[in-house]
């Protein structure tokens, strides 16, 4: 399986070449922390995603000895492998440009990536391939457009709800959306492998 999770970066050898001039740009357009973490974390697995859907790899993978469980772990599994890893290059990026940053930006931006993740990979096995560009960008756009007014409606309109989440102690918190993110990760890790065993290629 862990031939699987490298085969994207084998695949995206020349697309990764623009990787640090892209962080770079966020950077030198002065984008928050969380949202050039977020961006980094989002560019090698959807890329995948893409260049699957553009070349019907999904024949190709079905024709070698991996199960379809697998095949999905890779994809969940390699997700969280390749965060890390533009973390880490991103955090280098900041440090040699001299750009402040908190591991409380790279925890919400990890936060919101395995959520993001979890709410679009499923569409990649749903939608065809035409559509599923236009998707994700719509849902991305919405995440990040409807997201803090919605969080500052319920802030002003939920207020016993608000005083119970600002009095939580700060580990607490953090604890529990680290456990409802994974939750949700992993719900989202076992639709798709349901989807995916049903599907014919």
């Amino acid at each position: 399986m862990f031939n699987l999770i490298k085969r994207d970066v084998i695949l995206q050898k020349r697309l990764l070449l623009t990787f640090i001039p892209f962080i770079a740009f966020f950077i030198i357009m002065d984008s928050h922390p969380v949202l050039t973490f977020l961006v980094a974390s989002i560019f090698i697995p959807f890329n995948g995603f893409a260049y699957d859907k553009q070349a019907e790899t999904n024949i190709l993978l079905n024709s070698l000895p991996y199960t379809r469980k697998e095949i999905i772990a890779s994809r969940y599994l390699g997700a969280i492998i390749y965060m890390v890893l533009t973390i880490g290059v991103t955090s280098l990026a900041f440090l040699m440009m001299n750009i402040p940053f908190t591991l409380t930006d790279i925890a919400i931006s990890s936060g919101l990536f395995l959520l993001f993740a979890a709410l679009t990979f499923p569409l990649f096995y749903i939608f065809k391939s035409g559509h599923i560009t236009t998707v994700v960008l719509f849902s991305f756009i919405l995440l990040a457009g409807i997201g803090p007014p919605i969080v500052s409606f319920l802030a002003e309109n939920l207020t016993a709800i608000t005083d119970f989440i600002v009095n939580l102690p700060i580990q607490t918190l953090y604890a529990g959306a680290t456990l409802v993110i994974l939750a949700l990760y992993a719900i989202s890790w076992g639709i798709t492998t349901f989807i995916y065993q049903r599907k014919a290629f």
